[in-house]
């Protein structure tokens, strides 16, 4: 039969719909389940880039930081069965930090289903419980409904990932439809006024409030106009775990972040604080301390909860007042009320803000390597659009604890904690980005994790800085067996290869640094060499942390 003079494959259909809604790359691993798709994309080379990775946890964590970028849908392709798999890892990455994601699967052709064909599964089930929404496309001519339907979903609400899976045969059958039209996002409504007024009425009821902010989709307007509110008002702004690039640190009203790294005694102010208003965090576990500085159901603070998702608005806690609204929404409806003077709340602010700049002094001495010294380095050479990428560890405490951040979007961390995250963020970070400067921070562990894609970046041309933590150990695992059981250390000790050959190997610029004095030189070096680079730092594993060391940790436990 002659196809019709408008048909066309599935994959150049599903190709046409992602340059459609303004996609203009996607981080793959190729596959020989959708070989149509990429054979449509040679086509399009010319408006759409396509990166191929050295793994699919890579490729999926590349597309994840691109939607934390961008604000856009990333896009992932894998292939069926292990590809999968593999890119698992990124979905729930982006389901637990809310990116906005698109996992794009080959799948086994329509004949073969449901017999355990090579590599079958069924993605609908396997990805239900970690995606906004899996399906599979079974009739070609629905592919542009399945895919604009798939660009509403990952970015409406509480944005998150959305995996398709694509038979096989779906793809090389043609088909005769009309396109979608482009994808918009939904515009945010702003917040009632009623809700507005009952929260300055809170509010000149409280004694000690705090703004917690967090969540995804801060801009810098947005940021820009929550800081605006909190200083006009005098209130204390605290950032939520691995967010805290959405609030300018050199404000006065910051009071740090209520993660892993920040100030001890916010833990407690957040306890006695009066009222919490909660911009766009979804109050997790993390962000909670366990599920400490809350009660459930019922907080002792009075709770002001703002989220884009309903659902989330008394998931856990009930609030005294629920705003169904975006971030971005809730801070312009706030930039321009001045409601109380400064001067109400200032002790109390002042302490907090006292909190965190003496969170600022570090712990415990730092042996020849002064890693709080080198993040001092570091932040006089990132600039105001620098962008750091972390992984899963305890040298993460480094940056989180000793960088400051201005400006959204220039702390890019995974909350759900996977390790391997950081090199492959870096590296999309400094495709998307290629004029800033690219810092990727990961230990040891997770460098072995995902540390070729540094290849990835050479043969792309991305220039991140990847600053390897070298303990050779799993640190944070290290750290609990110290407090735990000390002195019994079983399963977390590394032997290392040599990192600065590798990283070479693979085309990068490389050193190791071993002293304080040597490093704010080679980071120079690694600014200037125009590629990849790689700078090991040497860091004794008796340092186990950014607040104890092993020996105090042992002591601690033998009382």
């Amino acid at each position: 039969m002659t196809p019709k003079p408008n048909s066309r494959t599935g994959g150049r259909i599903l190709v046409d719909q992602l340059l459609i809604h303004g996609a203009d790359t996607a981080f793959c691993v190729p596959g020989e389940s959708y070989l149509e798709v990429l054979d449509a994309l040679f086509d399009a080379r010319d408006r759409f880039s396509l990166v191929n990775a050295r793994h699919e946890a890579g490729a999926a964590n590349m597309a994840e930081a691109y939607g934390k970028l961008t604000g856009r849908p990333g896009i992932a392709m894998v292939t069926r069965g292990p590809g999968a798999c593999h890119a698992a890892v990124g979905v729930h990455t982006a389901f637990q930090d809310s990116t906005p994601m698109i996992l794009l699967i080959g799948q086994v052709g329509r004949d073969m289903m449901d017999r355990e064909a090579f590599q079958e599964i069924d993605y609908r089930q396997m990805f239900g419980p970690v995606a906004k929404w899996a399906a599979q496309i079974d009739v070609t001519a629905r592919i542009p409904e399945y895919m604009a339907r798939a660009f509403r979903v990952a970015t409406s609400g509480r944005p998150g990932p959305v995996v398709l899976a694509l038979p096989e045969d779906m793809l090389t059958e043609t088909a005769d439809t009309p396109d979608a039209a482009p994808w918009r996002p939904v515009e945010p409504t702003p917040p009632p006024e009623a809700a507005l007024e009952t929260l300055r009425a809170l509010l000149d009821k409280s004694e000690r409030p705090l703004v917690l902010i967090g969540g995804p989709g801060w801009t810098d307007a947005a940021a820009a106009a929550i800081r605006v509110f909190a200083e006009a008002n005098g209130l204390p702004v605290a950032t939520s775990f691995r967010r805290q690039d959405a609030f300018d640190h050199r404000s006065e009203s910051f009071a740090g972040d209520l993660g892993t790294s920040g100030p001890p005694s916010l833990v407690r102010d957040v306890k006695e604080a009066d009222l919490l208003l909660v911009v766009g965090a979804r109050l997790g576990e993390m962000t909670t301390q366990g599920y400490t500085v809350l009660d459930s159901p019922q907080p002792r603070q009075v709770l002001v909860h703002v989220h884009p998702d309903p659902d989330e608005l008394g998931r856990v806690y009930a609030p005294d007042l629920a705003v169904s609204a975006t971030a971005g929404a809730m801070a312009a409806a706030l930039g321009e009320r001045r409601w109380f003077s400064p001067a109400r709340w200032a002790a109390w602010r002042e302490r907090l803000r006292t909190g965190y700049l003496d969170a600022l002094r570090p712990s415990h001495p730092p042996g020849e390597l002064d890693l709080p010294a080198c993040m001092a380095a570091l932040a006089g050479r990132l600039g105001a659009d620098g962008i750091v990428t972390v992984d899963a560890g305890n040298h993460t405490g480094w940056p989180q604890r000793f960088l400051p951040f201005g400006r959204p979007g220039r702390l890019l961390g995974p909350t759900s904690g996977a390790m391997g995250y950081s090199v492959p963020a870096g590296v999309a970070a400094a495709l998307v980005h290629p004029d800033r400067v690219v810092v990727s921070c990961v230990g040891d562990g997770g460098f072995m994790m995902s540390g070729q894609e540094i290849a990835t970046a050479v043969q792309h041309g991305g220039k991140p800085i990847v600053l390897l933590f070298n303990n050779s150990t799993y640190g944070t695992i290290r750290m609990h067996q110290e407090r735990e059981h000390p002195g019994r250390v079983v399963g977390t000790d590394l032997v290392n290869p040599d990192f600065v050959a590798m990283a070479a190997a693979m085309g990068a610029h490389a050193e190791r640094v071993t002293r304080t004095e040597e490093f704010a030189p080679a980071l120079d070096r690694a600014l200037a060499a125009g590629r990849a680079a790689l700078i090991e730092l040497a860091v004794d594993p008796e340092i186990v942390s950014t607040r104890t060391t092993i020996s105090a940790l042992r002591a601690k436990a033998r009382g």
